[in-house]
């Protein structure tokens, strides 16, 4: 660069700071506010909307963990910021950008979990016309577009490259670990005693559910990677084992039971594919159970008719409380939720009440006899505690399916390419990623968090990796460029 250009350079550089600063002074002087030193990070993210997407995608996986969320009671809406905003503007950009392009890669438009997403978005559209209360469920249709957009159809194309993959699987642990450690300072203040542990994760997570729930889909990722060939001795001893111990340790003192329940369950599966074990004698033992356990039914719920054990920091004893439903009142309120949504269903099977509706219209289902003292009418905590119960009441019949069929494809999906592939890097990959799924499928039995980011942004992003390491399998990675 010549000397004059150099320097006129320069002269225009020292001048835009003397005007930003100018201006922040004048804002902070005259307006007393702040924001406007906030301007150069806007113009930084708005220029990579502009010429790289990929960039905003990481950027929002990374604060998601550390998002707060903010409510406004004046317009009773709810949003965890930064990163919602964030991904509305993604999917503004993204759609603007296909249907003027029409561009699109093929293999992921016409992928069959692809496809069950589509039947999934276009029945909520379908119940939301329907709906009790139309306004409600048009929202929860808009949340849900704009967590599906971003994090399946914009990520399996970025993930075509492998190394994206791994920055967005480590930007959610890295910041998660953040939250970690601030939880288990929190918690210590409190002797790690079992009510604290219920809330100290706030305001970064709203209570111990969902967190245990984040930190249960990362910890068979972090298990693969302390086993994956692919990591030298040194990385997994110095970088993989401290997050893997880390949150081994939170989600132990997270001290919820669906969390644990899942890892069990996924390390079941676990065994059944290391061991090899055909689907058949998996299905028939399946089965087999089901039938011990409908011949069993009266006594087993006589057994936990008796069983008085409440939650404990005994890790034991916290176990035995899962089955306690005479005085435990976080089981029997699942229970008096569970039973009001398939009143519900019985009422409207076929269209059901309308997305995001539950919470709003489930009092009058209540029976007294089975309200506990955590009961409300108010719709104030919580919804239907079942990521399947909850599309069945508000979606009816079709809505659980689009459910059971998207879920269980994944799952089907990530164990097909761990048997077929060649590539070690993909086989364990893609195990430990439906590992992850599953332990948050079987959350998804007594707790509902796919409205949040929290576990969205997981929960879709690991099924984008597994529709693009489908699609990297069966082709080079060139021909995953497609027009």
């Amino acid at each position: 660069m010549r000397p004059v250009a150099k320097t006129r350079n320069i002269i225009l550089l020292y001048l835009l700071v003397g005007l930003f600063l100018w201006g922040g002074l004048y804002f902070l002087i005259r307006r007393e506010t702040l924001w406007f030193f906030v301007l150069p990070l806007v113009l930084i993210v708005a220029y990579y909307y502009l010429v790289s997407l990929d960039k905003v995608l990481l950027f929002i996986t990374f604060f998601t963990p550390l998002a707060i969320n903010f409510q406004d009671p004046r317009i009773g809406a709810a949003l965890s910021i930064p990163t919602e905003p964030l991904m509305f503007g993604v999917v503004i950009v993204f759609l603007g950008n296909v249907l003027l392009t029409r561009r699109y890669p093929r293999s992921v438009a016409a992928h069959p979990l692809s496809y069950l997403l589509y039947f999934s978005l276009l029945w909520m559209f379908v119940t939301s016309v329907t709906s009790q209360l139309p306004l409600v469920s048009f929202k929860h249709l808009l949340s849900r577009i704009w967590f599906v957009i971003p994090f399946y159809f914009v990520a399996v194309p970025m993930f075509r490259q492998k190394r994206n993959i791994y920055r967005f699987l480590w930007l959610y642990i890295v910041a998660l670990s953040g939250v970690i450690v601030y939880t288990l300072i929190r918690h210590a203040a409190h002797g790690f005693d079992e009510d604290s542990g219920h809330w100290v994760m706030s305001p970064f997570y709203n209570d111990h559910t969902a967190y245990g729930a984040a930190i249960a889909m990362y910890l068979p990722v972090l298990g693969g990677m302390l086993l994956a060939s692919g990591y030298s001795f040194w990385k997994k001893v110095l970088v993989v084992l401290p997050f893997f111990a880390l949150f081994t340790v939170a989600v132990v003192l997270s001290y919820t039971r669906a969390a644990w329940l899942s890892l069990g369950v996924a390390a079941i599966v676990l065994v059944i594919v290391l061991l090899r074990i055909r689907f058949r004698w998996v299905a028939l033992g399946t089965v087999v159970l089901v039938v011990i356990g409908i011949l069993s039914y009266q006594s087993v719920l006589d057994r936990m008719e008796k069983n008085r054990q409440d939650s404990s920091t005994n890790m034991e004893q916290h176990l035995q409380s899962m089955t306690n439903i005479s005085s435990d009142a976080s089981n029997l309120e699942r229970l008096n939720r569970w039973a009001s949504a398939i009143r519900m269903f019985d009422q409207r099977p076929l269209l059901g009440w309308g997305p995001g509706t539950y919470q709003f219209v489930y009092a009058p289902f209540q029976m007294a006899s089975e309200r506990t003292v955590i009961s409300t009418n108010l719709g104030d905590r919580g919804t239907a505690h079942s990521e399947y119960l909850g599309p069945l009441s508000e979606e009816g019949i079709l809505g659980l399916l689009s459910v059971l069929l998207l879920f269980g494809y994944a799952v089907f999906l990530g164990l097909t390419i761990h048997s077929r592939s060649d590539d070690k890097e993909v086989k364990w990959l893609s195990l430990v990623i439906t590992l992850g799924l599953i332990t948050y499928f079987v959350h998804g039995f007594l707790n509902n968090f796919l409205d949040t980011d929290k576990l969205s942004v997981p929960v879709w992003g690991f099924m984008a990796i597994l529709v693009a390491l489908d699609v990297y399998d069966l082709r080079k990675e060139q021909d995953l460029v497609e027009s």
